[in-house]
């Protein structure tokens, strides 16, 4: 394209460095940060303040600090479940209904030792726990073989699959923690039934243990891409499958595959939300606000480029902005939203920034002719 006198040439790259994508991020997150500014100004509120008391609820409170690492432990979790299949070019949307079934596969776990609350336990919790999270992760990868069976064998669209399996799961859990279900907590309140204290997920240094399998599983994955056969296969795959499959790739096994590694990872991160959290501790239908978080997820994995190391630090800033965005909508009387347009902004500018990991604008004066 020309213009005046200099003429733009978009360069396509052929990889982007660690510090130019660290760059990019950054102004991303600063142009995000701009727009919302302004209209918290529009509010009457100086957008220093509001940010200022946004971040410092986030990661500098004694209060808000725990909940942004559990929400991002949540994040990053779902993130994983996301990037998994969308590394062999599958959509698992959904992460949202695995992570139910992983709930209340591990909740099934510890009912079946007698925890519910009138009940006692009929065997030691350090049997009972790792059998919950075994539960948990073995009734997401049973959804999540689900799409993957179906994907290998028939070539049905995933992306519809994996949504009505998200109905499905949500409505099962419903009936079962209801009145009337087995799951129903004592009250009668819609919720279900609260652990017994000797089965909360073990805490490290006041945070859910749970931090500690997140972090390790970002380091396999990442070796499990880099490093591994199978790695190579899913990549493969999901650059060309008809090329795969030409070279020897099992078309209905890799499908298959990394759809029980995504519901295996978004079920222990079901048994993390409702059983290593503290103050919650029992299966709510909390669906709206999972499903957004769940969602964040596949947000978080398109922008990390679908690396489990670069995933960490957006599921942490994401976590931070959900809990200080919705604490400084009350403290400074903000209008409703403001956290939900906060992370929209942040995502929009995040996803349309990653135009510049492809490409590079040039721009060369052009000489006239004599």
């Amino acid at each position: 394209m020309r213009l005046g006198k200099y003429e733009i040439k978009l360069v396509p790259k052929l990889k982007v460095n660690g510090w130019e994508a660290a760059l990019i991020s950054f102004v991303a997150v600063l142009i995000a940060l701009i727009i919302v500014g302004l209209i918290i100004l529009k509010a009457g509120v100086n957008p220093l303040v509001g940010y200022k008391e946004i971040f410092a609820f986030a990661f500098g409170s004694k209060f808000g600090l725990p909940l942004t690492i559990n929400r991002s432990i949540f994040i990053l979790l779902c993130t994983f479940a996301f990037i998994i299949p969308m590394r062999a070019g599958l959509w698992n949307i959904g992460t949202a209904g695995q992570l139910y079934a992983g709930a209340l596969g591990a909740f099934a776990v510890a009912f079946a030792f007698g925890a519910k609350e009138s009940q006692g336990l009929s065997v030691s919790p350090a049997i009972i726990i790792p059998l919950m999270i075994l539960g948990a992760i073995l009734s997401g990868a049973v959804i999540g073989a689900i799409p993957g069976l179906l994907k290998g064998r028939f070539n049905t669209n995933e992306i519809v699959v994996t949504m009505m399996l998200n109905s499905i799961a949500f409505w099962f859990v419903s009936y079962m923690i209801k009145e009337g279900g087995p799951f129903m907590g004592g009250g009668g309140e819609g919720e279900g039934f609260k652990l017994l204290d000797p089965l909360f997920g073990p805490l490290v240094m006041g945070q859910p243990f749970t931090i500690i399998i997140a972090l390790l599983l970002a380091v396999v994955l990442y070796l499990l891409f880099s490093r591994t056969s199978i790695g190579y296969q899913i990549r493969t795959f999901g650059q060309n499958p008809a090329a795969a499959k030409y070279s020897g790739i099992s078309s209905y096994k890799i499908p298959l595959l990394v759809f029980i590694l995504g519901g295996l990872i978004a079920g222990f991160a079901g048994y993390h939300y409702f059983a290593a959290v503290p103050g919650v501790y029992k299966i709510t239908m909390n669906y709206g606000d999972l499903g957004d978080l769940s969602f964040y997820g596949i947000i978080c994995g398109l922008i990390s480029q679908m690396n489990p190391l670069a995933a960490i630090p957006i599921a942490l800033l994401f976590g931070g902005l959900t809990n200080g965005g919705r604490f400084v909508q009350g403290k400074l009387k903000l209008g409703f939203g403001i956290d939900y347009a906060l992370l929209g902004v942040l995502m929009i500018s995040l996803v349309a920034f990653q135009f510049f990991y492809r490409y590079r604008i040039t721009w060369e004066r052009v000489k006239e002719d004599q």
